[in-house]
């Protein structure tokens, strides 16, 4: 049997950063990985979806070049074959980096299926087996939920880890599930020309956060031409030749009729632990299919020096890539011997790269009133600012803060470029900042990021803009 000091099982963001770290710190670590490092993030999820909707972005932006700024653009069509060819090139160059990081760091890539044989040891594909000297770690990610009854075909019905790699742009789609991810494909097929309906169960998409995010999304959405059905069911759906006919509830509850070419099941994603024999180290999953750690602080299990990271782990963990890079980094430290904070998952951002986009860290409204809190809430659109008026896509920016001038509780961001302006709320959430304390920092002007700093301007009494 080959001895490493850490053993991990999964080359996904959580696992590959959790072995760049461990190798940093002296330790020899194993990374075993049955498909490419990288995992869904990088192969079937984050990136490539964000090169597409960067693709999607410049397509909107010649309809808003031509009708809003009076510049004579014309869009001739999309070449589908180059824009994938650019979306695989960005994959590639990405994925030979992770390669290079692993081989640099000296982790000894292992390919193909692992299963414990014990609480320090491991079997690939049946072949030699590997021991961990000081501990395995559990990284094997997830996988897209699908409903009864409506198999995937990669064609007519797809998940989002075939999505992007279903044949050609279709004319319609019906999206199932209003949560960051389906929203996303929503807002992605509107931008090349489809028609788009997107069903959620819940009163309202993104239904984990904060209200008023979930309406101003929807507006914009709308404003788009996505016909949004909330509070809605998928009563059945048949495969055709051309498509998908589908009957949904509606909120009402009358019977709408869907027809469109393509489906896209976007109503989760749930742990991969098949194959594993957790059993044969003493563990055992919940009754959603997590394992779930016996000390937070460290991401062990019951069982010590099995530790935890990624999609596999239960809430409070987000189950997004970069909070898996932070459990990755705290399990590495801990097998290491390093003192390590806890993650604090109160200071993760959130983000859905729609049109518009969102972004979101700390409680919403309603969360902070049902932890006993409270708040006090500002809130103030982005076409408040010259600057948001130029991007002319609506959206918001809501604080939630104690009363009393007290820290900051959450920060809720809905328009254009959010993703890049939630990193100060992060700091400003994380480090339990107040108004006041980011009140007398400066925003430059004209930006977008200074309607994040007349909230906290207003909030600590010196707004000039608001009352």
């Amino acid at each position: 049997m080959d001895t490493h000091d850490v053993i991990v099982i999964g080359g996904g963001t959580g696992g590959y950063s959790t072995a760049l770290r461990a190798a940093a710190l002296g330790l020899d670590v194993a990374l075993v990985e049955r498909d490419k490092v990288g995992g869904t993030c990088l192969h079937r999820g984050c990136i490539p979806s964000k090169a597409m909707l960067h693709a999607a972005e410049l397509v909107d932006g010649i309809a808003e070049a031509r009708e809003r700024w009076g510049v004579k653009a014309a869009l001739d069509g999309v070449d589908w074959p180059a824009l994938v060819a650019t979306r695989d090139d960005i994959v590639t160059r990405n994925h030979r980096g992770v390669q290079a990081h692993l081989a640099h760091a000296g982790v000894r890539v292992v390919r193909g299926s692992a299963r414990l044989t014990g609480p320090r040891s491991v079997r690939v594909d049946g072949g030699a087996g590997l021991g961990a000297r000081r501990g395995i770690v559990l990284a094997t990610g997830s996988r897209p939920r699908t409903l009864p009854g409506l198999a995937p075909d990669g064609r007519r019905v797809v998940t989002s880890d075939d999505a992007l790699f279903a044949p050609g742009l279709p004319a319609s789609v019906l999206v199932l599930g209003g949560g960051a991810i389906g929203v996303e494909y929503a807002s992605f097929h509107r931008s090349m020309g489809a028609e788009v309906t997107l069903v959620e169960a819940a009163e309202r998409i993104v239904p984990l956060e904060d209200a008023d995010v979930g309406r101003h999304l929807t507006r914009g959405l709308k404003k788009r031409g996505v016909d949004v059905r909330t509070g809605a069911r998928l009563l059945d759906a048949e495969v055709l030749e051309n498509g998908v006919r589908a009957r949904v509830r509606t909120a009402r509850g009358e019977t709408l009729a869907v027809e469109a070419e393509r489906l896209l099941v976007a109503v989760g994603r749930t742990p991969v632990t098949d194959g594993l024999d957790l059993a044969a180290a003493g563990l055992g999953t919940d009754e959603r299919g997590f394992v779930v750690p016996a000390d937070w602080t460290r991401l062990e299990t019951a069982v010590p020096g099995v530790h935890v990271v990624g999609d596999l782990l239960p809430p409070p963990s987000p189950g997004l890539a970069h909070a898996s890079f932070a459990e990755g980094l705290l399990v590495a430290e801990t097998l290491a011997g390093v003192a390590s904070a806890p993650v604090d998952y109160a200071a993760v951002p959130r983000v859905t790269y729609s049109a518009p986009q969102t972004a979101a860290v700390g409680l919403s409204e309603a969360e902070a009133r049902a932890r006993g809190h409270d708040p006090v809430v500002n809130v103030m659109p982005l076409t408040a600012v010259a600057k948001g008026m130029v991007h002319g896509q609506g959206g918001m920016v809501k604080v939630v803060a104690e009363a009393g001038g007290g820290r900051v509780l959450g920060v809720h961001l809905v328009g254009p470029h959010v993703s890049e302006m939630i990193a100060q709320s992060q700091l400003v959430v994380g480090w339990d900042a107040e108004p006041a304390d980011v009140a007398r920092h400066v925003h430059a002007h004209p930006t977008l990021s200074e309607a994040v700093g007349e909230v906290f301007l207003t909030l600590a009494g010196r707004g000039l803009h608001q009352q």
